[in-house]
């Protein structure tokens, strides 16, 4: 059964019953307020990922590569491939929250850098300064716009330390990538 509301300028809003069996919320807010459902179109349902490496990783010096994230942690759309291209290509559009880390294997006397890549070219870029205490670590964080059908994004790593140098293998805490839908388009 479907409900419309007919305005009196001549536009219409229909309200359409579920097509599952599965409920679904609509919530008007007063006139200042913001439209919430629950459609998976929506900020707050959209697609979401979290990945990591699960081992170490060779970099070449100076060279920016894509680094392998082979485990997931979730995927609520089936929008990372953690197999072969290691990249987020979300099919719903709209702005995606997007974090990554990267431990740079315990050495300390270099520069890295870490890259957010969109449709193959560098979009955004963090950097690490040597720190003989600690190790080295970048990690970066953006907003990005992907059009729910081509648009994807990668991450990258680069470092000047001379020879070729592994990321760490510590797990989920160290070397990682996530994207979340924010706002749809």
């Amino acid at each position: 059964m479907s409900l419309k509301l007919n305005s009196s300028g001549g536009g219409s809003v229909t309200l359409q019953e579920p097509v599952t069996a599965n409920n679904q919320t609509l919530t008007l807010p007063d006139n200042t307020g913001t439209l919430v459902s629950t459609a998976s179109t929506f900020a707050g349902t959209g697609p979401a990922f979290s990945a990591y490496a699960s081992s170490a990783q060779s970099v070449n010096n100076n060279t920016a590569t894509k680094i392998a994230f082979q485990t997931e942690e979730f995927d609520t759309n089936g929008g990372y491939d953690n197999a072969t291209t290691y990249r987020f290509t979300p099919t719903v559009a709209g702005y995606y929250q997007v974090n990554a880390g990267i431990n740079w294997g315990g050495w300390t006397s270099t520069y890295t850098f870490i890259m957010v890549y969109k449709n193959g070219a560098e979009l955004k870029r963090g950097s690490s300064v040597p720190n003989n205490a600690v190790g080295l670590n970048n990690t970066i964080s953006c907003l990005v716009y992907l059009n729910g059908s081509t648009d994807y994004v990668e991450i990258y790593g680069q470092h000047n330390n001379g020879s070729a140098q592994n990321t760490s293998a510590f797990g989920p805490s160290a070397v990682f990538f996530q994207a979340a839908m924010v706002r749809a388009a």
